[in-house]
C-alpha cells in the first residue's frame, strides 16, 4: 500500500463505472458500446485517407501513386509504434480487470518511455531517406516526387507512436466515445490544411505531410494535457517507469509479435507494390486506391477487432472466461454482418467510386479507372466478409495473449498466400493489371479460413482448460 501513495494511484469514478459494465453488463451492449466509436474512428480516419488519396490524384496519376507507395513503407515503420501500443495496451486492460492499478500505472508509464526511444531512434533514419528508399526498391521517379514527402511523414509518425499508445490507454479505460470525437476534430483539421495546400495554394505532395504532421501534433498537445494527472491510474507519471521485468517484460513479450506481423505485413505489401510495377505505375496506384476503397468495410471490423480484444483482456484478467469467450462470438456475428452489407453497398457504388479516383485536374483517366475496377472487384469479395472473420479471431487470440500465434496468422497471409501466388501469376499467366487483384482476394479468404481452422483448436483448448486462466499474465502461460 506504500508503493500505491508514493505513486498516487487512484482510481476516479467514471473508470470505476466502466470497468463494472465491462465485467458484468450485457455483453451485447458491452460490445456495440466499446467497439462502435472505435469502428467509428476506424471508418473517419480511412475517409480522411481516402480523401487525402483524392487530394494527391487531383495533382497527377503519378503523384497518387507514390504516395500510395511510399505510404506502404511508411507503414512499415509506424507499425513499431503500432504493434508496442496495441500489445502493450492489452497488459493494462488485463490488469486493469484484474483491480492491479499499480500495475497499470507502471505499464503505461514505462510504455510511454520506451515509445520515445523508438521515436528517436526513427529521427536519426531522416538524413538517410534517399538512400533508404533506394535499397527498398523504391522508383526512382518516386523518390523525386516524394523524398521530402516520406522525410516530413516520418516526423508525424514519431509523433504517432505516442498518440497510438494514447489512443490505446483510452480504449482500454473504456473512452471509445473520447477517442472517436478527438479523432473527428483531428481529421476535420488535417483535410482542411490538406485542401488549402492542394486546392488554393496548387502544392505538390510534401504539403499533404506537413498537413499530416500539424495534426499529428494536435493530437499529441491533447494527449499531454489528458495523461498530466499524475494521482489517476492512466495519468503518466515519472516516478512510476520502471524496466522491471514483472512489469515491462509481458508488455514486451505480448507486443514483440504484435510489432514483427505488422512490420512484415507492411513489408509484405511493399513487396507486392514493387512486383505490381511490372503492370505500370498506374497499377500500383490502382491498389492502393481499390484497398482504400475497400477499407470502407474492412476497418470497421478492425475497430470491433480493437475494441473486443480489450473487452475480452479485461474480463479474462478478472476470471470471466466465459464472458471473454462470449464477447468474441458478438463481435464475429457483427463482423459477418456488416461485412456482407459493406460488399453490396462497393458493388452497388463501384463505377460513381472509380470515377471519382481516376479524376484529376487534368480530366478522367480512362484507363487509370478500368484499372481500378478490374482490381477492386476481386478485392472487394476477398475482402469484406473472410477479412470480417478473421478480425474476429484476432481479437480473441490478443484478447487471451496469443500474440506469437496471430503473427503466424498474418506473416501467411503476405508471405504464403499472396506473394508466391502474384509470382506465380506473373510468371505462369498472361494475366494483366487484374492479377493483383486475383491475388488479394485469393490471401484474404485462406487466411480467413486458415484464422478459423486456428480458432477453433484455440477456443476448444479455452474451453477445456479455464482454471488455467484469469488474473494478471497468466493467459500466456496457459498455452
Amino acid at each position: 500500500m506504500q508503493s500505491e501513495k508514493k505513486l498516487g494511484v487512484k482510481l476516479s469514478a467514471k473508470d470505476k463505472k466502466f470497468r463494472e459494465f465491462a465485467l458484468n453488463g450485457n455483453m451485447w451492449h458491452v460490445v456495440l458500446s466499446v467497439c462502435m466509436p472505435l469502428a467509428v474512428y476506424q471508418i473517419v480516419n480511412h475517409v480522411f485517407t481516402i480523401l487525402d488519396t483524392m487530394m494527391a490524384s487531383h495533382i497527377s496519376a503519378q503523384a497518387v501513386s507514390a504516395v500510395a507507395y511510399l505510404s506502404q513503407i511508411q507503414s512499415m515503420i509506424s507499425a513499431l509504434g503500432m504493434g508496442l501500443a496495441a500489445g502493450s495496451s492489452l497488459k493494462i486492460s488485463e490488469a486493469y480487470g484484474a483491480g492491479k492499478y499499480e500495475v497499470v500505472k507502471k505499464r503505461l508509464s514505462s510504455l510511454i518511455a520506451i515509445c520515445f526511444a523508438i521515436g528517436m531512434a526513427v529521427i536519426l533514419l531522416m538524413p538517410f531517406v534517399p538512400v533508404f528508399l533506394r535499397v527498398s526498391g523504391t522508383p526512382e521517379d518516386f523518390i523525386s516526387i516524394g523524398a521530402r514527402y516520406f522525410v516530413i511523414s516520418l516526423a508525424a509518425t514519431v509523433v504517432g507512436f505516442f498518440n497510438n499508445v494514447y489512443i490505446a490507454i483510452e480504449r482500454a479505460r473504456g473512452n471509445s466515445k473520447r477517442i472517436m470525437y478527438l479523432n473527428m476534430g483531428i481529421i476535420v483539421l488535417k483535410l482542411s490544411i490538406t485542401a488549402v495546400f492542394i486546392y488554393i495554394l496548387n502544392a505538390g505532395v510534401t504539403m499533404i505531410a506537413v498537413a499530416t504532421l500539424i495534426s499529428q501534433s494536435a493530437l499529441f498537445c491533447i494527449a499531454v494535457k489528458n495523461l498530466s494527472g499524475k494521482e489517476n491510474v492512466f495519468g503518466f507519471n515519472f516516478n512510476a517507469i520502471t524496466m522491471k521485468r514483472d512489469i515491462v517484460l509481458p508488455m514486451l513479450s505480448i507486443s514483440f509479435p504484435v510489432m514483427v506481423e505488422k512490420v512484415a505485413f507492411a513489408l509484405g505489401k511493399t513487396v507486392v507494390n514493387a512486383m505490381s510495377k511490372e503492370y505500370g505505375q498506374l497499377t500500383v496506384g490502382a491498389l492502393g486506391i481499390s484497398n482504400n476503397i475497400c477499407g470502407a468495410v474492412t476497418t470497421i471490423h478492425n475497430g470491433f477487432q480493437d475494441g473486443t480484444a480489450a473487452v475480452i483482456s479485461q474480463n479474462m484478467g478478472a476470471g470471466k472466461i466465459d464472458r471473454s469467450i462470449d464477447a468474441f462470438k458478438k463481435a464475429l456475428i457483427i463482423n459477418c454482418l456488416w461485412g456482407f452489407i459493406g460488399w453490396v453497398l462497393l458493388m452497388i457504388f463501384r463505377d460513381p467510386i472509380s470515377f471519382i479516383f481516376a479524376y484529376s485536374k487534368e480530366g478522367l483517366n480512362e484507363s487509370f479507372r478500368q484499372t481500378i475496377l478490374k482490381v477492386f472487384m476481386y478485392d472487394a469479395f476477398g475482402g469484406c466478409v473472410p477479412l470480417g472473420i478473421n478480425a474476429a479471431v484476432m481479437s480473441l487470440l490478443f484478447g487471451f495473449g496469443y500474440t506469437k500465434i496471430s503473427m503466424i496468422i498474418n506473416f501467411s497471409r503476405v508471405f504464403v498466400f499472396r506473394i508466391p501466388v502474384l509470382w506465380a501469376l506473373q510468371n505462369f499467366s498472361s494475366l494483366g493489371s487484374e492479377s493483383v487483384g486475383i491475388v488479394m482476394m485469393v490471401s484474404n479468404i485462406l487466411v480467413a479460413v486458415m484464422s478459423s481452422i486456428i480458432g477453433i483448436f484455440v477456443l476448444r483448448y479455452i474451453i477445456k482448460n479455464k482454471d488455467k486462466f484469469g488474473g494478471v499474465d497468466n493467459a500466456q502461460a496457459a498455452l
